[in-house]
């Protein structure tokens, strides 16, 4: 087989490929059996028409595309391998030459992520906002506590803000009552303008028994958007009693007798969320000082495929939220133009810290283990509220892996990026992001020291194992159950995950494929 490549682009390709006749021998055969099967010539039997009689009745350009689209993904495959290319989605294909006996030629056009090496990334630095927690936060933090354990008490007065009421929500348009957008005893917090816009005004001043009449666009429903007559009738007054924040409030509202006891236990608790974002923070900002970096390239197709997903995935959460776009775009205080702008920019710069991350990981010459990939799974489907095994096992059948170990091994570059770069925070101290880590793990400093030490006789793998194993039984079960479901799969993926991606399959030899 023979193989050219022209360059069409940094980020596209054309494979021409030229195979030997004979080398489709072995997909001639089995084209042959399995038009026999499908064929019924009296005389003889399905599977056991011989094939001249094949050519004569079916016709010998059936056999040659059914034995063309057999051979073509593994040709192609081949083809990519032998080139060292690292292909992006699927190949536009098209056969150019089948002569019977002689050759078959086809090309194969496809993206390709550009040729680069990461620079050096030593001596990066980054800044990352204060782990500080105030006063302030501290008190809101239990203000939402203490909303939590707020008791309802019926007013025999007028509607205020802050206060509950329930009411009966009917909507009209032209006269006609929208069902869908009517509701009785509906209970509302007046004031938290979380309704259609209007009622908040409507129902101060309201007492129970009585109504009120505004106009206003719905919010949800086959009607959403279009303006309503909507009457709103009270039925009861309700005030919103906050406890004390006392001794007997930190009783009945945490495990602490206290209340500066819970206090100081939500002062911690926060110290540690805002540790936790320091070094989401950190990971983000080392990965966009080393893009600053990096000039490459980027496939514009691929770059649409992002913005796509990142639309869908806007579309559905403001479908469960109930939203449209516009209502989207109107709380953001945001054009459509501006939008569509940020949307592609995050895009670009999502497919730009991929592509260097990946090679980041080829030329530190990383890899995969099982019990990274299994670990993975077991952390995913404890987010999702479903049983590893299940996970994995979805994840193998719909060919996933390679996606998750791609994931993993670009985890493992960005942490390499963030072992080599200071890191510090507004006030100008230098974050030991290691210790703050194990700080947030739970670890203390003889920990860490001893854990250092197991390191040294023990291989990575094992003591991440070992780590899982510690934290519960449960979690180790469910470890080993997610490994049984991933090890043949992940075993071949693994092994190639530091090399060339696996070569996307031309869905079809007839003419072109994309």
């Amino acid at each position: 087989m023979k193989t050219d490549v022209e360059e069409l682009t940094p980020t596209r390709v054309k494979l021409t490929v030229e195979v030997p006749f004979d080398e489709l021998k072995p997909n001639l055969d089995k084209a042959y059996k399995e038009i026999s099967q499908q064929v019924r010539i009296k005389g003889f039997r399905p599977g056991k028409v011989p094939a001249p009689l094949i050519d004569k009745y079916v016709g010998r350009g059936a056999v040659l595309q059914e034995a063309v689209n057999d051979a073509l993904p593994g040709l192609y495959g081949r083809a990519v391998e032998e080139s060292e290319l690292f292909v992006l989605g699927q190949p536009d294909v098209e056969v150019t030459e089948l002569e019977d006996g002689t050759q078959f030629a086809f090309t194969a056009e496809v993206d390709i992520r550009p040729k680069f090496e990461v620079p050096d990334y030593d001596g990066l630095e980054v800044v990352v906002d204060d782990a500080e927690v105030t006063d302030e936060q501290v008190e809101e933090t239990l203000g939402n506590l203490r909303e939590r354990f707020a008791s309802l008490t019926t007013a025999e007065r007028a509607v205020e803000d802050g206060d509950f009421a329930t009411v009966d929500l009917v909507a009209r348009i032209d006269g006609e009552e929208v069902e869908d957008a009517s509701t009785p005893g509906y209970s509302y917090e007046v004031g938290s303008k979380s309704s259609v816009e209007g009622l908040d005004d409507a129902l101060v001043g309201l007492a129970a028994g009585e109504e009120a009449t505004f106009t206003g666009a719905l919010t949800g429903g086959e009607h959403a958007g279009e303006e309503a007559e909507i009457t709103a009738t009270v039925q009861s007054v309700k005030i919103k009693n906050l406890p004390d924040l006392d001794d007997e409030f930190a009783q009945l509202a945490s495990e602490f007798d206290t209340i500066d006891e819970l206090r100081e236990d939500v002062r911690t608790r926060l110290g540690r969320q805002v540790k936790a974002q320091q070094l989401s923070d950190a990971r983000d900002k080392a990965l966009e000082a080393l893009l600053e970096k990096v000039d490459i390239p980027l496939p514009d197709k691929v770059v649409d495929e992002e913005v796509g997903r990142r639309n869908q995935q806007l579309e559905q959460q403001l479908q469960m939220a109930g939203m449209t776009r516009d209502d989207y775009l109107k709380d953001e205080e945001k054009s459509a133009e501006e939008f569509d702008t940020e949307v592609a920019d995050a895009a670009r710069l999502a497919v730009k810290g991929g592509f260097v991350l990946d090679q980041l990981a080829v030329q530190e010459e990383l890899n995969v283990e099982n019990e990274e990939l299994s670990e993975y799974v077991v952390t995913q489907a404890m987010q999702m509220g479903v049983q590893p095994q299940q996970l994995a096992q979805y994840l193998t059948e719909n060919n996933q892996l390679p996606a998750i170990v791609s994931e993993v091994l670009r985890s493992k570059a960005l942490n390499l990026v963030v072992e080599h770069v200071t890191v510090k925070d507004e006030s100008g101290n230098v974050i030991d992001v290691e210790a703050v880590q194990r700080e947030l793990n739970g670890e203390t400093a003889e920990t860490a020291e001893a854990e250092t030490e197991t390191a040294e006789a023990e291989t990575t793998e094992a003591e991440t194992t070992e780590t899982v194993e510690a934290e519960t039984a449960e979690q180790a079960d469910e470890t080993e159950q997610a490994e049984a479901a991933v090890d043949e799969a992940a075993e071949e993926t693994a092994e190639a995950a530091a090399d060339e991606s696996p070569a996307a399959e031309p869905e079809d030899a007839q003419g072109k494929s994309s």
